[in-house]
């Protein structure tokens, strides 16, 4: 079925898969059976999702940033690449769909969700498929377990903020030559009187030390959230280090996202509480976990006094539900440039594959 008009969508619907990526879930489209035109496509997510509306009661949001998600997969035109994976990021109680950042959990289900729709062949018993991740210009290969021509869901991975087990995704995101770990050129930057890191090692993240707050990086995410003052402070700093970190002006964006650190409490390299950037993550997101873990590499920058030496790649890091082991690669180039590459462990699930019918008016 070709991309259809607003009438026939409601009409016929629309084929969408919904799955679990990670810590997330969200909505998968074939870029072809979508609007090309990106204001159309929009405005029909808002439908399809059911928002503006805190309880996305008439469409398919879970009702929370972390469940009102979208990818949109594509073949590639570049040689070596298999798909175009584009995120989009669907406000709840807001019609706004946002395309500033990528997302490392949805990323999990791209590679499972390319062979589902023929996008690429399964391989034996493991597949690698390799996708431009086109919001931030990043590349990854996901490589994950088949059987039968079809990807397998289940296994023994388990995932801290999902319940169970299932089979696991191995990930690798890189940025390529062109893209500096640190957007400013510097391990600390002054804003609005705080010493903030600002670094993109896959997601545009703002590291801030939490008792510079007042807080101890302890509390619940509901707790956070219901901390005005505190959100206003932020917001703040937000606004301001998105200009300085090439993203413009990100008054209706989602990035940078903020990170408050503090000390350790279960045996990990340090303790978070991911702002995205208004709701508190129950968890934290792949790829900001793995800015925090690079940042944690380079001396001078937020945290890494908090974590003290590190050995190997792997970098265990606590938040609300658990520990995210995130696996990166630093280096620092002659000229001082740092670079970063992640690599980590997701699962994730294919929940439902049919048609979704979208809202008939806005």
């Amino acid at each position: 079925m070709g991309a259809p008009d607003a009438a026939s969508a409601v009409r016929d619907g629309i084929r969408c898969m919904l799955m679990r990526g990670g810590t997330s879930k969200g909505a998968y489209f074939l870029a072809s059976d979508l609007p090309s035109d990106p204001a159309a496509r929009d405005d029909l997510l808002l439908r399809i999702m059911g928002s503006p509306d805190p309880r996305q009661i008439d469409g398919i949001g879970g009702a929370h940033p972390l469940t009102s998600k979208v990818a949109i997969v594509s073949r590639s035109s570049v040689e070596g690449i298999h798909v175009d994976y584009l995120f989009l990021q669907v406000g709840v109680d807001t019609a706004t769909v946002g395309d500033a950042q990528t997302c490392g959990n949805l990323l999990a289900g791209i590679g499972p969700f390319a062979v589902e729709r023929g996008l690429v062949s399964a391989t034996g018993e493991r597949t690698t498929v390799r996708i431009r991740l086109l919001n931030t210009g990043d590349l990854a290969t996901a490589e994950f377990a088949t059987v039968d021509g079809r990807p397998e869901y289940d296994g023994d991975a388990v995932i801290d903020g999902v319940p169970g087990a299932a089979s696991a995704i191995e990930l690798e995101v890189g940025g390529g030559p062109e893209k500096p770990l640190l957007p400013t050129g510097t391990p600390t930057d002054d804003i609005d009187g705080h010493t903030v890191t600002l670094i993109d090692n896959g997601m545009p993240v703002v590291l801030l030390r939490a008792e510079d707050f007042g807080v101890a990086g302890t509390e619940s995410p509901s707790a956070l959230e219901r901390d005005a003052a505190l959100a206003g402070r932020l917001e703040r700093i937000r606004l301001e280090a998105g200009p300085r970190m090439g993203l413009g002006d990100v008054a209706q964006q989602t990035v940078p996202k903020l990170i408050l650190l503090s000390p350790p409490r279960d045996g990990g390299a340090v303790s978070t509480r991911a702002f995205i950037p208004a709701r508190v993550h129950t968890a934290i997101g792949v790829l900001m976990a793995a800015s925090v873990a690079a940042a944690l590499r380079i001396p001078g920058a937020v945290g890494h006094d908090l974590a003290g030496p590190l050995t190997g790649e792997e970098t265990a890091v606590e938040h609300p539900s658990g520990t995210f082991p995130s696996r990166v690669r630093v280096t620092r180039d002659a000229d001082g440039t740092w670079r970063g590459t992640s690599f980590s462990l997701r699962t994730a699930r294919k929940l439902f594959d049919g048609t979704v019918f979208p809202r008939p008016r806005p």
